[in-house]
């Protein structure tokens, strides 16, 4: 089985390709740099340089593949080339005989459209893709607890022992390890009588930002407490990492959290149903940190 993993140089599909390995599948990474080429070929990997923007190269490297992991970048310039990404490799998958497609919509897809584009997007890509006539399974993954790795968090639990993150004390958040998430997909791709469905997945756990904190104080046995950071300082740094307008959306929808105190849903409470489906073994908070005390002591 030949799997094609789109954006395999990214923090959240670079996991994907263990996880598949892990079942004896072929992997054929794509990366639109030759700067990634040389790490992705480490993994084992076949390495194939296409960016998803041109349609003809799609077409060219999705020949002869049985499957496919995507995810569209959540960080764009122009969050609208989220949807033309997706669209020339559901085609391309089409044109080609590829008999799935598993994609990572890194967040959940809100019921309707709220005016941040990079969101709303996502419900453009799924229902292109339920049209489509491809058979699909969507993951759609909470909130990675690799954000607490950031410029935003990390260094102030090392410095300050305080858990900054733009999210309100009281919200509660289902965070889910990358690797948690890969493995789903994985497993997914192996899967395909689940061929339509959706899975909303969360971590196990659904705390508060002083939960959160609490978590991390056993784990890196140090009194941790919660802050929350303003939205607008976060906004800032999403700008300085990924260029000028990128953390616009971000702090538009943090400070409306703020100021509303409308919430929404960021757990999953059926994940013991969906790890019937998609059995896999999940990674605690505790967990999580212990493994990543590096850079949090």
């Amino acid at each position: 089985m030949k799997v094609l993993v789109f954006g395999a140089a990214g923090s959240q599909q670079f996991p994907v390709i263990a996880a598949l390995e892990s079942k004896g599948i072929s992997v054929i990474a794509n990366t639109h740099s030759q700067a990634n080429v040389e790490r992705l070929q480490a993994t084992g990997a076949e390495v194939v340089i296409a960016d998803m923007a041109d349609r003809d190269r799609i077409f060219e490297i999705t020949k002869g593949i049985d499957a496919i992991s995507f995810l569209a970048p959540f960080f764009l310039a122009n969050p609208s080339d989220g949807f033309v990404y997706a669209k020339n490799v559901i085609d391309a998958a089409v044109a080609n005989g590829v008999s799935s497609l598993v994609w990572n919509t890194s967040g959940f897809i809100l019921p309707f459209k709220i005016g941040n584009p990079s969101m709303d997007v996502r419900l453009d890509i799924l229902e292109y893709l339920q049209n489509s006539g491809l058979s699909h399974i969507v993951i759609e993954p909470s909130v990675y607890i690799e954000n607490l790795l950031g410029p935003w968090t990390a260094p102030f639990v090392k410095n300050q022992n305080a858990l900054l993150y733009p999210t309100p004390e009281d919200m509660r958040l289902g965070w889910i390890a990358t690797k948690d998430v890969a493995a789903l997909v994985a497993q997914a791709i192996i899967s395909p009588d689940l061929s339509g469905r959706r899975f909303r997945v969360s971590g196990l756990e659904n705390v508060t930002g002083p939960e959160l904190a609490s978590q991390f104080s056993i784990a890196l046995a140090k009194n941790i407490s919660y802050r929350q950071m303003p939205p607008k300082e976060f906004g800032g740094i999403l700008d300085q990492l990924f260029g000028p307008g990128a953390g616009i959306g971000a702090e538009k929808m943090y400070q409306e959290l703020t100021d509303t105190k409308r919430y929404p849903e960021m757990y999953a409470a059926e994940m013991p149903e969906v790890l019937k489906a998609l059995p896999v073994n999940m990674t605690s908070i505790q967990e999580w940190v212990k493994e990543n005390q590096v850079a949090f002591l």
